[in-house]
């Protein structure tokens, strides 16, 4: 009976390692405009069972609530100004130590430059993997400029990678007045100049991954880093 028990005990530990329960998965990841960010972390989201955080969400939410850091982040959004760092770090460290975040998290889309970074790491929040989607420029450029959306139900059509199905469809779809070459180029300049500064902080943990496949096939890339964790 104890040897039958003991063996139990040993399976199950086993199964938690496997299954990720034995380690919290703290993860961070970037990516320009159009990379395929969102439709990842959807998916990471999804197999792993990890707390999706967005600093922007999060920052709305707060101004929209109403929060002592809302209002104090209202006040220089109101002005035209950025919001400092320390108001929004303080906003991402409350979100990380709610329960849900306990089994682990995906941090997206921040920290957006060395100065957020710093701020993160000195505040204690120190992720355990770095993922980086790579996308060539011209690629993320099409992918910006051919988007259309549908505005009585809100799909976003791609005029060549995934088109409306019918004329009707087509002949509504409207896009979005920042969806243009130039504003798309300006918007990656900037990205590529924040996530440099960023990466500087993260080499050593920092895994690039070639996003300009199918979502599939990125994803099994993403999952076997994580599951390498």
């Amino acid at each position: 009976v104890a040897i039958a028990a003991a063996a139990l005990a040993i399976k199950a530990s086993k199964s938690s390692t496997i299954g990720g329960a034995s380690k919290q998965k703290r993860i961070v990841i970037a990516g320009a405009p159009a990379s395929g960010k969102g439709t990842q972390c959807e998916m990471i989201v999804k197999k792993f069972g990890l707390t999706h955080i967005s600093a922007g969400d999060l920052l709305r939410a707060a101004v929209a609530a109403g929060t002592d850091a809302g209002k104090k982040a209202k006040e220089y959004m109101d002005r035209g100004d950025l919001v400092p760092n320390e108001v929004v770090v303080t906003m991402v460290k409350d979100r990380l130590a709610q329960p849900d975040c306990a089994k682990g998290w995906l941090l997206d889309g921040y920290p957006r430059s060395e100065e957020q970074a710093e701020a993160l790491i000195e505040s204690g929040i120190d992720p355990d993997l770095f993922l980086l989607l790579d996308v060539p420029d011209e690629i993320l450029i099409d992918r910006v400029v051919g988007r259309r959306l549908d505005p009585v139900d809100g799909t976003i059509y791609h005029m060549t990678f995934f088109p409306p199905p019918t004329p009707e469809i087509a002949a509504r779809l409207t896009q979005r007045s920042d969806d243009t070459e130039e504003k798309a180029a300006n918007r990656l300049a900037v990205h590529h100049k924040n996530v440099d500064a960023v990466v500087g902080k993260y080499e050593s943990i920092m895994k690039n991954v070639d996003g300009n496949r199918a979502k599939q096939d990125v994803f099994k890339d993403i999952e076997r880093l994580i599951k390498a964790m």
